[in-house]
């Protein structure tokens, strides 16, 4: 009789009996998963859909997207016709390079530093550190050290060298690195090998997922920066990707872009080419994360482990 009113059960993956309830938790959680897929998949697709359609029809489209509004290749056309985005690209691409190794290497340095048992003042020093986490010396300041003393300005050192070490990219590297056996450290040593060949040879090795974690964090913050171009350089040759994006998008320059449309076509035709740069300029970074994706939660709670 007790089976008998038993709750019914089903059988799910790997011979286990789920009950009704779990079963319609599963369905509902399932859909809410789907919605929320469709809103934050939505706008990208918006944009990827508006930048390849005809600009008069897009103008006169509304509702929901469902897809093109006359397939055409015009504003990528234009928008690679446009020499800023080119340099931009460059631009980027140099700052995204220089940048993400020198940040690897001072992150990794001063990790290694302060992860040591035996080091003396880390604690001090880990506290300083912190510290600049959440009070700075302020804009004015930071134009002053960089542009007027370290004579930095209007150059891309400018946007790499004050920001070469993230202080929570730091901690979370010294985590990972205190996490190391010290018994393989004092094997390495015992073996003649000095702190630089520990680090280089035993540590990053050992290391792999969360450097790969910190070489997704400063490369898409290189990749996505545009305030400290905009505050540093001057010449439009050096300016990166980002900062003529913010130009096309919020000063709204695409005139010289829209070519020999006509007047009544050249808002039309700024809209998709607006459209067309955030893709250009989105892409290549979105890219990148499938590569880094299955290193990222790994590397992540590495630094969620240990204080």
């Amino acid at each position: 009789m007790a089976e008998a009113a038993a709750t019914p059960a089903v059988k799910g993956a790997g011979g286990l009996r789920k009950s009704k309830g779990e079963l319609l938790f599963q369905m509902v959680n399932t859909l809410f998963m789907l919605l929320m897929v469709i809103i934050t998949l939505y706008p990208f697709l918006y944009v990827a859909f508006s930048s390849v359609s005809e600009s008069r029809q897009l103008m006169s489209h509304t509702g929901l997207l469902l897809g093109s509004k006359g397939f055409t290749w015009t504003a990528y056309k234009m928008v690679f016709k446009n020499p800023n985005i080119i340099s931009g690209y460059l631009n980027t691409i140099l700052i995204v390079g220089i940048g993400t190794t020198v940040n690897l290497l001072m992150t990794s340095l001063g990790a290694y530093v302060l992860s040591r048992k035996g080091v003396p003042w880390t604690r001090p020093i880990m506290l300083l550190i912190i510290f600049t986490m959440f009070f700075s010396g302020g804009l004015i300041p930071s134009y002053l050290l960089v542009n007027n003393w370290l004579h930095l300005g209007n150059t891309l050192l400018a946007v790499i060298i004050p920001g070469m070490i993230s202080t929570w990219n730091l901690i979370i590297l010294r985590t990972s690195f205190a996490s190391i056996p010290e018994g393989l450290i004092e094997s390495a040593r015992i073996d003649g090998a000095e702190d630089f060949t520990i680090l280089f040879r035993v540590v990053l090795p050992l290391s792999l997922p969360v450097m790969a974690v910190m070489v997704l964090f400063y490369a898409v913050g290189h990749w996505n920066a545009w305030f400290g171009a905009m505050i540093y350089l001057r010449e439009r040759s050096l300016f990166p990707l980002q900062l003529i994006l913010r130009e096309i998008l919020i000063q709204n320059s695409t005139t010289y872009m829209s070519g020999n449309a006509a007047t009544e076509d050249v808002e039309a035709v700024s809209e998709s080419i607006k459209y067309a740069t955030i893709i250009v300029s989105t892409l290549p970074i979105l890219m990148v994360y499938p590569f880094l994706q299955k290193y990222f939660v790994k590397g992540v709670m590495v630094g969620s482990v240990k204080g």
